[in-house]
């Protein structure tokens, strides 16, 4: 998609487009995550309940695989591109920080795909949450390294 683009600016600037998307569904992610932790006492007779929790899990592995099948790749493109090999250096750090919270993502999915039983939810919304933070402050940081410090070399290479 982004690779026909002729100009750095039209290649990157539609990258910003594909960054912004994300972060909205970041945001609608976090909204279902913040409407799961309002509920005190899960049941899991209570199907809006189980509706909360399956339109969660959704969204969550929606968000997670956009980060690692479309994002992520396009902020290390750019990072290539431009020759930031600090930045690109930065970025691997974070992967691997990212890479450990996808995995308790997926934990927490399948899990929640495959039982009814919602006694431990509430503690396993914790855990997520924290996951969810180490995850959201790493793909910020990357994408400050891999794309907003280019912003500058972007826009004058026109």
């Amino acid at each position: 998609m982004l690779e026909n683009c002729k100009s750095a600016q039209e290649r990157w600037g539609g990258v910003s487009s594909l960054i912004d998307n994300w972060l909205q569904e970041r945001q609608e992610m976090l909204v279902c995550f913040c409407a799961l932790g309002e509920i005190n006492d899960f049941n899991s007779d209570n199907t809006v309940h189980g509706e909360k929790l399956k339109s969660f899990c959704e969204i969550l592995v929606d968000y997670a695989s956009a980060g690692h099948f479309e994002i992520y790749d396009q902020l290390v493109k750019e990072g290539q591109e431009l020759k930031d090999n600090s930045g690109l250096e930065v970025a691997d750090n974070l992967f691997q920080t990212i890479d450990a919270t996808t995995e308790i993502i997926l934990d927490f999915n399948d899990k929640y795909l495959e039982t009814d039983d919602l006694k431990t939810l509430a503690n396993d919304l914790s855990g997520l949450g924290e996951s969810l933070a180490t995850r959201l402050g790493a793909e910020d940081k990357m994408i400050e390294v891999l794309h907003t410090n280019h912003r500058e070399k972007i826009l004058s290479s026109n």
